[in-house]
């Protein structure tokens, strides 16, 4: 393959590994299957593909929704243990995030929601909301009508609309993280009632338990959430043998959400993002199974992580 066709392709990797994360959810799936893209555009009689981009695209979303589709993605999505991948703010797969349509599809909140759609539902809801491709391009790239890419958005736009209200959890940043700051200043004080009064009346909470559990923990009141917050804080000596020391804890921002990463050294050991609406915490989610940190661990040796906002736990 000559060095243009490489160009070519490279001039497009980073928005291919845009679209395949916000339709896998995996940053790490979303690499291979933007590799695989390129092996097919590697393969390909390149001299007959008259519009790169759309043909790349297309071959893109496609080896995604095989991975949707496979029996291993459906087993692994619906036994109970699977969340997004969490993902550090400036991470290019973030990307784009002009509008809120934008910044929504990779929310977690969102990304957890889309698993309720069927891979053509989700993907043309992320090709029509992410990145505003009209309804005969998404026919194209789906290799079905115009009239069923419409039908496919309504759908999933109203699915998603039934869980979750616009614009939820992208409240103002500096209002999201003083209140992320002071619900972890409740948390590690044992204040149980103050992080009550910071949770909103149907707020949730889903952990992963670090990888440890077989489902995921889920809890839907506010004193359940208050109670299971209070004591993932609490520092025990199982749990500093677990991280493999004494974590620091940093606000910082992930998939467009205040988020408390636990560092222990320069090691991302475990990540909790929350959900604010209108200076109340809406949702959290603990994530700290190694696994779904490893690119948020590799982008966090490159960030200004500055002070901590606690030091010792």
């Amino acid at each position: 393959m000559d060095s243009a066709a490489v160009e070519r392709f490279e001039a497009g990797r980073s928005r291919l590994a845009s679209l395949a994360y916000r339709l896998l959810g995996s940053a790490a799936d979303a690499e291979d299957a933007v590799q695989d893209t390129f092996l097919r555009w590697q393969a390909a009689d390149r001299a007959h593909i008259e519009v790169p981009e759309a043909w790349l695209t297309k071959v893109c979303t496609h080896l995604c929704l095989d991975r949707l589709r496979s029996a291993q993605a459906r087993h692994e999505r619906t036994a109970g243990a699977w969340l997004p991948e969490p993902l550090l703010q400036g991470d290019p797969m973030l990307d784009p995030a002009d509008t809120v349509e934008q910044r929504e599809s990779v929310s977690l909140a969102v990304l957890t929601l889309m698993e309720r759609l069927s891979p053509t539902e989700r993907a043309a809801y992320v090709l029509r909301e992410a990145f505003a491709y009209g309804h005969a391009e998404i026919a194209q790239i789906l290799d079905i009508t115009e009239s069923a890419s419409q039908q496919h958005l309504h759908r999933a736009r109203a699915r998603l609309a039934a869980e979750r209200r616009r614009g939820q959890g992208l409240a103002d940043p500096a209002v999201a993280r003083r209140v992320v700051e002071e619900f972890l200043a409740a948390a590690v004080s044992g204040r149980t009632e103050h992080l009550v009064a910071l949770l909103t009346e149907d707020a949730t909470a889903v952990s992963d338990g670090a990888g440890l559990a077989r489902r995921l923990l889920r809890h839907t009141t506010r004193e359940r959430i208050a109670t299971f917050v209070r004591a993932g804080f609490r520092p025990t000596p199982a749990k500093r043998r677990l991280a493999g020391g004494s974590p620091a804890l940093h606000v910082a921002t992930v998939n467009g959400c205040p988020a408390v990463i636990a560092v222990v050294g320069q090691r991302v050991v475990g990540t909790v993002v929350f959900e604010v609406d209108d200076r109340h915490v809406t949702a959290l989610y603990g994530i700290a199974a190694a696994d779904r940190l490893t690119r948020l661990n590799a982008a966090w040796q490159h960030h200004d992580s500055g002070t901590p906002a606690l030091h010792t736990w």
